[in-house]
């Protein structure tokens, strides 16, 4: 993607809001100030489904837009970023800026944007984005493709993970999808099982069948309890898993462990710290690509930025990379 279109430009501003996302709808007058605010400024696309997203950024990419507000969770910044690659292609993209109104919303807050985390609601977020957008920055993101029967379906997207995530938020939506709140109470209880071996922690932690290939090479081990790759450094709770993430845009930074819960578990510190998990048969490297494979023809469970899926194969590799304001 050419990212070399005019920095901090006038142009026309679209701003993309997921009304399903948990915060519009605790908050529903949020959407009526953003719009107030927006009025002759900037254009509020509201949208509650993957087809009202298609068709705002489809109205976006005809008439040009030279930036666009997304406000959810990780999951909106992940639709809006592939529903951005579906309408613009190879032609340049716009500015885009996240507004977190999601549960986690970890992508925005990991990029520390002043203007996503400042203080006030939304609405006032939104009002200091349209006001003073401020210099864009080259942010790196993952291209995933996930391969079910004969279907392919291709999504960009920040954070990728099976294994201990996928089971990670088999029970944090089970458990109500409390927040950074129940996301820490399930993390310190699977931190104390796995010093035993409790059954909660094993739950997420056992090492799940699959068989991961690096750059067309084959890692030996048929079962992993981690696998994980992303474009930021947090994944949420001061988790630094990818460390080394950003580093370089032409490659992803890959974490593939397939230790037991036992083993996992006490390994926390290193991640709090920022440092490889290690261990034995531990893969920490950049890549620039890598593909999951799912034994048995079974469709496995992976996890890009919250959202559960189900594929038969994953392939990753480096996205295109973004302009984000903030």
């Amino acid at each position: 993607m050419d990212i070399r279109r005019g920095i901090g430009s006038n142009g026309p501003i679209d701003v993309i809001v997921n009304t399903t996302a948990r915060l519009h709808r605790t908050r529903p007058d949020l959407l009526a100030r953003m719009k107030r605010l927006a009025n002759g400024k900037a254009v509020v696309h509201p949208t509650a489904s993957l087809a009202d997203l298609d068709a705002a950024v489809a109205a976006i990419a005809a008439r040009g837009s030279e930036r666009v507000v997304f406000s959810g969770g990780d999951g909106t910044f992940m639709a809006g970023v592939t529903a951005l690659s579906r309408a613009f292609g190879d032609a340049p993209w716009p500015e885009v800026a996240f507004l977190p109104g999601g549960t986690v919303a970890t992508v925005a807050r990991a990029w520390s944007a002043k203007s996503a985390v400042g203080g006030g609601d939304l609405a006032d977020r939104l009002a200091r984005l349209i006001a003073s957008p401020g210099v864009p920055i080259a942010r790196s993101t993952l291209r995933v493709r996930a391969e079910r029967g004969e279907r392919c379906e291709e999504r960009i997207g920040f954070i990728f993970g099976t294994g201990l995530v996928a089971g990670f938020f088999d029970r944090y939506y089970a458990e109500g999808g409390r927040g950074l709140a129940g996301a820490a109470r399930i993390v310190a209880r699977i931190f104390v099982e796995s010093f035993w071996g409790g059954a909660y922690a094993r739950s997420v932690l056992d090492p799940m069948p699959c068989t991961i290939e690096v750059e067309g090479t084959a890692l030996d081990p048929e079962a992993f309890s981690l696998v994980c790759a992303a474009v930021v450094k947090d994944l949420g709770l001061h988790m630094e898993v990818t460390y080394r993430a950003g580093e370089d845009p032409s490659r992803v930074h890959l974490v593939a462990s397939p230790l037991s819960a036992r083993q996992l578990g006490p390994r926390a510190p290193l991640v709090l710290a920022g440092r490889s998990i290690g261990g034995p048969e531990h893969f920490d490297a950049l890549v620039r690509d890598f593909a999951v494979r799912f034994p048995g023809g079974a469709e496995g469970r992976y996890v890009l930025d919250g959202d559960i899926l189900r594929a038969d194969v994953v392939r990753v590799s480096a996205g295109p990379v973004l302009r984000v304001i903030g």
